[in-house]
């Protein structure tokens, strides 16, 4: 899997645990090796899960070694986003997406949220 730097991964086995039962909204990419939008994504994630920390999670699930989430959400192209939020998918997002276009995109979501601080 194409791991994100400060992204989680999460399993079949873990996501219960680590996304629907998570206190924050969640961020899910679904993602594989073989997957080129998956590696422009990476560096993405990596900022908006550092720089949105305080009100998002954000995790990625190998479809490859984790068919059983995948299908159960009815994932059928790399990378998906979908974004939980109390244990339910409220937003789901396909293709690769630069930064600011992701941020607008999870606005909706991260709205009712308090801000993060800002960074010096």
């Amino acid at each position: 899997m194409i791991q994100a730097e400060g992204v989680a991964a999460v399993t079949d086995e873990s996501f219960e645990r680590e996304v629907l039962n998570a206190g924050l909204p969640v961020l899910v990419e679904f993602t594989a090796d073989w997957c080129p939008p998956c590696r422009q994504l990476a560096p993405v994630l990596s900022a908006v899960a550092r720089e949105e920390a305080a009100r998002l999670k954000v995790v990625q699930l190998d479809v490859d070694t984790n068919p059983e989430t995948m299908n159960r959400y009815g994932v059928l192209a790399m990378p998906t986003l979908l974004v939980f939020r109390a244990g339910e998918p409220v937003k789901s997002m396909v293709g690769a997406r630069p930064k600011r276009r992701l941020l607008q995109e999870l606005e909706d979501v991260l709205q009712s949220l308090p801000a993060a601080p800002a960074r010096p």
